[in-house]
């Protein structure tokens, strides 16, 4: 269960950090950058409700 949680915050920490870095970048498009924030913040909420469930 441990590394359930820990690959889902890489992969949130991942969308955050691409998004970032294509946006500076200026190759991304706003629905594909919200797209990958939404991945993120959506793997963030299951992590945050695994911990509310023990």
């Amino acid at each position: 269960m441990k590394n359930i949680q820990i690959v889902f915050k890489a992969v949130a920490l991942g969308m955050g950090v691409s998004t970032l870095v294509l946006s500076i970048l200026g190759n991304l498009p706003v629905d594909t950058a919200i797209t990958l924030l939404s991945i993120g913040v959506t793997c963030l909420a299951i992590v945050q409700l695994q911990d509310k469930e023990k």
